[in-house]
């Protein structure tokens, strides 16, 4: 999964590797590598930044690539899109209160959707809705301000779907393995493909000791 299949067509490459927490960190490493393969230059040619917006940017010489970090216990992910902002989020399953926290930060629709839904799936479904909110704000340039929580998103999966009442907006849930819920946003009003360029290894996905659990899940004060 270390070669990219280039088309010629809109298209969100994803890197996932391990994240041990230590030097140099994995994420500058696979901006780079990001960076040498999508602009044609050796990784030492490739300067990490930000735009005005605040999102990271790979650039060699004049040209920029948009890329978005995310990072969860163990994991790091890294998207790139040569074609224009990009947004990606990556959380790991786990028991946590959805229809508390839906019922706080998400729309009536989407709180109904998870009551919906078998008490054994709430949180995967809780957490696809979330990084896909996570996403796309990444992709917007202002994370989950504005109102990001009560953005309505799409149903997940793959190809990435148009954000209601957002046509320039697009987001979806590529596949990444078991216990694992993977989100990619990208501006655009056409088709954009995702290719996952490295999936995390063998056992990874098994290993929650490996680093101090990161997330932006708010916490719900009981009593609010």
């Amino acid at each position: 999964m270390g070669q990219l299949t280039v088309s010629g067509r809109d298209t969100v490459y994803v890197w996932v590797g391990r994240d041990t927490g230590g030097q140099p960190d994995p994420a500058t490493a696979l901006l780079r590598r990001a960076g040498a393969l999508l602009l044609g230059r050796t990784r030492t040619a490739v300067v990490l930044t930000h735009d005005r917006d605040g999102r990271p940017v790979v650039r060699v010489d004049e040209v920029e690539l948009a890329v978005s970090v995310s990072r969860t216990a163990g994991l790091v992910a890294v998207a790139a899109r040569p074609a224009g902002p990009v947004g990606v989020d990556v959380e790991r399953i786990r028991p946590l209160p959805a229809l508390a926290l839906a019922r706080r930060w998400f729309p009536p629709a989407e709180l109904a959707r998870l009551g919906d839904r078998p008490e054994a799936g709430r949180a995967a479904e809780f957490l696809r809705l979330w990084t896909a909110k996570e996403a796309v704000g990444k992709a917007l340039g202002r994370g989950l301000r504005d109102g990001g929580l009560r953005r309505l998103m799409p149903p997940p999966g793959l190809p990435l779907r148009t954000v209601p009442g957002a046509d320039a907006l697009r987001v979806g849930h590529p596949q990444l393995g078991r216990g694992l819920v993977l989100a990619v946003a990208a501006l655009a009003t056409g088709q954009v493909d995702v290719e996952m360029v490295r999936r995390p290894g063998h056992g990874v996905t098994a290993e929650r000791s490996a680093s101090v659990e990161r997330t932006s899940l708010p916490v719900v004060v009981r009593g609010n």
